[in-house]
């Protein structure tokens, strides 16, 4: 009798909490309660009038039910624009930002607290969030449906502490839901209410890290070729945004820099290179983890190290490095955590094993720093350390040197030598997937940078993007966790103008692995060509973060200047092509954008001469059917949106400045 006593409810629980909240009560204990109670002065009646009502707080914490899961994401949407309205005058350090996690499910209520799961996992998904950002559970997307024109990043199965089962978890992102009309909902810009004359519309908040991608036609996508990058696109409709300012400094983020080779041949460079490589995937993989990219943490390599100069530099908590000795078969790695902001050791340890044992190794490695920042390992790691101690030692050592060489300079020479050494390997391990990996990225992107040159044979071609596909379904098959294997199957994808399944590649492999940079940018021009320039922004912004030194970081900024353009918001688009431009002033095609921009703007003159120097770099596109067909992967019928968008905006630029037709 007493469990029928029992009252239940289906709620959607609102779950938020401070960002940082013990560290500013140390900097100022009264100046942070007064402000934030003035915070919840907005908070709470934001709460009750999307008829939520506060069941709980703790210092910084609110719990709250609804009675709808829309209600609830509109409220948190709106506090967090109220919120950033706040903390616009205030400086970075002093700001106040909230997490928010929203969930929907069963709950016990109990003397008007509440009680259950639903509770808990709605608080763990407030954790995943950013500073100013809100996560919510696949059920609670679910609930939402079309009913918002808001965006969504799919975070993928997230382990999360003392919840048995995974939970699928979703970003409220910056772009447009787009409905089944194909037609995206119009979104206020960041800052206007939700609310307009009695009904309630959603607007942009900034969403979380996660996102999936990969390469385009490869002269722009490919991010170490020297050929021209790509173009944009974008709905006319999505909302305006900007590059975003750094963010504050996530709570589990770190760099691991180049380990030392202390070797006495110095040909084993390429050995600890690929350790550094591993530990920055294995580290990738943590729920919740912000891990900068393998391109930026690279320049550092050979340098003096400053680590509260490096913090600073890449907004980092931590930094991971060591060292790495190998004589025959034997490997001593010493690795150590440091404190970016104090340069404190954190901790320090030493490792002996041998080449074939490496895997465990390294997993070793990760999880002594998991434990050591009192964070969760994904629950896969066991099952990719016995994958791992099948592969041969000869062809995992292989599979290091090929991705040295791939990394080095772009050049037909180093991406050859790569190509043998991953061809050895397949040859010495059959079951390698790494190798299959390997091998389909050095033909896909010799494929992409030969389109359309003088060398450009269709049959050639052909079979080696045959070739690749097999092999990438052959290491999938094989090893179904490598993000690798997806991302270059998105750049496949995009080459075969098969758009929805390039973004689905992209999309899982950032699943596997949400801070691989490579991806979120390539997943960027996807999205760009599916005419959301939105949610390419919010990955290409993402990619900026993870890489903010890149070599390549021209890419970048061309991925976003298109996608301003394209939305018609013209000076941020003159000023990333501008970016891009002193970043690498070779590129074409980012004057060929930055023309556009200049002549929409009215700068006739400048635009012009922009234009010359476009034509300089590249003679053959001399006017927009030219233009069209060197665009070989996209076309009026598998990127409709993007052609409309790119017609309205960059030709009609360049036909007032003259640009001929044809």
């Amino acid at each position: 009798m007493e469990a029928h006593s029992i009252e239940r409810k289906l709620a959607a629980i609102f779950a938020a909490d401070v960002e940082g909240y013990s560290r500013l009560m140390g900097l100022d204990e009264v100046g942070t309660l007064r402000t934030l109670n003035r915070y919840r002065a907005i908070i709470d009646p934001l709460i009750a009038s999307y008829r939520g009502r506060i069941f709980n707080t703790a210092g910084d914490s609110i719990l709250a039910d609804f009675a709808s899961a829309v209600d609830a994401v509109q409220c948190a949407i709106e506090v967090q624009d109220a919120i950033a309205k706040e903390n616009a005058d205030r400086p970075a350090g002093e700001q106040i930002r909230f997490r928010i996690g929203l969930h929907v499910g069963d709950i016990i209520v109990q003397e008007g607290n509440l009680f259950g799961d639903a509770v808990n996992i709605a608080a763990r998904l407030e954790a995943l969030a950013e500073p100013g950002g809100i996560c919510i559970s696949r059920t609670a997307r679910d609930q939402i449906g079309t009913k918002l024109p808001i965006g969504f990043i799919d975070l993928g199965e997230q382990q999360v502490k003392n919840i048995t089962q995974p939970v699928h978890a979703y970003a409220v992102s910056t772009g447009a839901v787009t409905p089944s009309s194909e037609i995206a909902t119009p979104l206020r810009p960041i800052g206007a209410s939700l609310r307009s004359k009695g009904s309630r519309s959603a607007a942009l908040v900034v969403g979380i890290v996660a996102a999936i991608g990969i390469g385009i036609a490869v002269w722009w996508a490919w991010p170490k070729t020297n050929s021209p990058a790509p173009h944009a696109t974008a709905a006319m409709s999505v909302q305006r945004p900007t590059v975003s300012e750094p963010k504050s400094t996530p709570r589990l983020s770190i760099v691991v820099l180049p380990f030392t080779n202390l070797s006495n041949d110095p040909e084993q460079e390429y050995f600890a290179d690929g350790i550094t490589d591993d530990l920055t995937s294995d580290l990738s993989r943590i729920s919740g983890s912000f891990v900068i990219a393998r391109s930026t943490a690279f320049t550092y390599k050979g340098k003096p190290i400053d680590v509260k100069q490096i913090g600073r530099e890449l907004s980092v908590r931590y930094v991971l490095e060591g060292s790495v000795r190998r004589t025959g078969d034997q490997v001593r790695v010493n690795a150590q955590l440091i404190d970016a902001e104090s340069g404190a050791h954190l901790w320090a340890d030493q490792f002996d094993t041998s080449r074939a044992n490496l895997a465990e190794a390294q997993s070793e490695i990760t999880g002594r720093l998991a434990w050591t920042l009192n964070i969760e390992l994904i629950s896969d790691a066991g099952q990719r350390i016995e994958h791992e101690n099948t592969v041969d030692p000869d062809a995992r050592d292989l599979v290091m040197r090929g991705w040295a060489s791939f990394y080095r300079p772009n050049s037909m020479a180093n991406n050859q030598e790569a190509l043998r050494a991953f061809e050895r390997a397949l040859e010495l391990d059959p079951r390698s997937a790494e190798a299959r990996s390997g091998i389909a990225r050095v033909l896909v992107g010799t494929v992409s940078a030969i389109w359309n040159s003088t060398s450009f044979q269709q049959e050639d071609v052909q079979k080696d993007l045959a070739r690749a596909e097999r092999l990438l379904f052959e290491a999938i098959e094989s090893d179904p966790n490598q993000p690798m294997a997806y991302a270059v199957m998105g750049l496949l994808r995009r080459m075969q103008s098969r758009l929805n399944e390039s973004r689905i590649a992209f999309e899982k492999a950032m699943m596997l692995d949400p801070n691989f940079e490579w991806a979120n940018m390539q997943l960027g021009w996807t999205m760009l060509f599916l005419g959301e320039p939105g949610d390419a922004i919010a990955h290409g912004e993402k990619s900026l973060r993870l890489s903010p030194r890149d070599p390549s970081i021209f890419w970048r900024y061309e991925l976003l200047g298109w996608c301003h353009l394209v939305s018609n918001h013209v000076n941020e688009a003159i000023d990333l092509f501008t970016k891009g431009r002193t970043a690498n002033p070779r590129i074409w095609t980012t004057a060929y954008g930055l023309a556009g921009a200049l002549a929409l703007k009215g700068d006739l003159d400048r635009a012009k001469a922009v234009l010359t120097e476009s034509l300089k770099l590249k003679p053959e596109i001399n006017s927009l059917a030219q233009w069209y067909a060197f665009l070989p992967w996209t076309n009026k019928d598998n990127a409709p949106r993007f052609w409309e968008m790119q017609d309205k905006t960059l030709d009609e630029g360049l036909r007032r400045i003259g640009f001929p037709e044809k």
